[in-house]
């Protein structure tokens, strides 16, 4: 298979090896929120050893100290409005060249005024959480009721004051039914990008129920179909990226892809709330091939370096070393970097250079990050090894 400049999913042109794409801080851990799939296990305070200004800015220096393209920087948390700095540090990591983006929590820290000074700050996107299309279903997955409502107010205010809003959504068994009714809410919202997380069973979401094998292939394969609807983007889901190969692989020979159930409801259910063509098409987003540790790095809120914020292997601590040397020489992130380690299937399929499968639900489910991935469906032409262990 041709593994450079293909046009159904991009490649990063730098060496993933040695620079990451994009660098996720959590920039603190509190947050008034109580959601139900949280991975950070927020609380009320701050943690006692959080990055303070000065640290933060170091750490924006050494993303910055990079050659250029820089990793695009993602504030997090927690509740990255909780942090009184933020503003302060927004500012300066555009100034340093950075392309700054925040995905804050909706509580009563979230208003005009403070968007305003982050949008003046040079932030260029911001994402909320939409994990339900109603206020029941939303509100218990947040913990708070009312959240749903306001949740809809901040994306108004959101695209007012300048910012690309996209609308994160993570599913689950709990609420896979109402993913056409998110989807026609963001577009409704004027979302810039639908971005879809697979749940990783960690931190609260340990106790959710994840999609089953069929079911994620049938969700990420309706994905597909409503990617000229709206930019889709995934999260520990590289699947899609899979799948985009094997539907481009369809229209060229005119062959069938399987489906099951659920894939068949979500189409259905999709052109009875949206009709059955959208009235206006885009052109698909291209995926990107970037996996935990492979073009991906997760600062957490006291400085410790992780592959992703779903797989919580510790590499080290930016207050010890430099990200970069963390982020390029850290025996776990070089292994998740060489798919051909990857234990049973994951380590022989055509497609692991582009998807890898999820490192992070692996481990979730085996304890091994370089384990085939349980939560995919998809079997390597002539494999006949064991088939992965861990799922329930």
């Amino acid at each position: 298979m041709e593994h450079r400049h293909h046009p159904v999913v991009r490649e990063i042109r730098h060496d993933l090896n040695e620079k990451p794409f994009i660098a996720i801080w959590e920039v603190t851990r509190a947050c008034g929120l109580v959601c139900a799939h949280c991975r950070a296990e927020a609380q009320r305070k701050a943690a006692p050893g959080q990055l303070s200004t000065e640290e933060g800015k170091d750490l924006l220096r050494q993303l910055a100290g990079y050659s250029r393209p820089y990793p695009l920087v993602v504030f997090t948390g927690g509740d990255c409005f909780e942090r009184e700095d933020l503003v302060e540090l927004v500012k300066y990591g555009t100034d340093l060249g950075l392309s700054v983006s925040i995905s804050p929590s909706v509580t009563p820290l979230f208003t005009k005024e403070r968007l305003v000074a982050l949008r003046e700050a040079g932030g260029k996107a911001m994402s909320v959480s939409m994990d339900g299309a109603t206020a029941e279903t939303h509100d218990a997955f947040r913990g708070i009721k009312g959240t749903f409502d306001k949740t809809v107010e901040a994306t108004k205010i959101i695209n007012e004051v300048g910012f690309r809003l996209q609308i994160n959504s993570t599913l689950t068994r709990g609420n896979i039914r109402e993913a056409p009714a998110m989807l026609a809410k963001a577009i409704e919202l004027e979302a810039f990008m639908w971005y879809v997380f697979m749940l990783v069973p960690t931190g609260r979401g340990a106790n959710l129920n994840m999609l089953s094998p069929q079911e994620r292939e049938d969700t990420l394969q309706w994905l597909h179909d409503v990617s000229d609807r709206i930019a889709i983007k995934t999260t520990e889901a590289p699947q899609y990226r899979r799948i985009a190969f094997q539907r481009a692989k369809a229209v060229e020979t005119g062959q069938e892809v399987e489906h099951g159930e659920l894939y068949y409801w979500l189409t259905a259910e999709t052109a009875r709330l949206l009709g059955v063509t959208p009235e206006k098409t885009r052109i698909p987003r291209t995926p990107l091939a970037v996996n935990s540790g492979s073009g991906f790095v997760f600062i957490d809120h006291v400085g410790d370096v992780y592959p992703s914020g779903f797989l919580p292997i510790h590499v080290g601590s930016v207050k010890e070393k430099p990200l970069a040397e963390l982020y390029s020489d850290s025996p776990v992130m070089r292994e998740l970097r060489t798919p051909s380690h990857f234990g049973g299937k994951c380590g022989v399929c055509e497609y692991n250079h582009f998807c890898g499968g999820s490192r992070s639900t692996a481990y979730a489910l085996t304890r091994d990050p370089l384990a085939a991935d349980p939560s995919c469906v998809y079997i390597p032409e002539g494999y006949i090894g064991e088939m992965p262990v861990g799922w329930e």
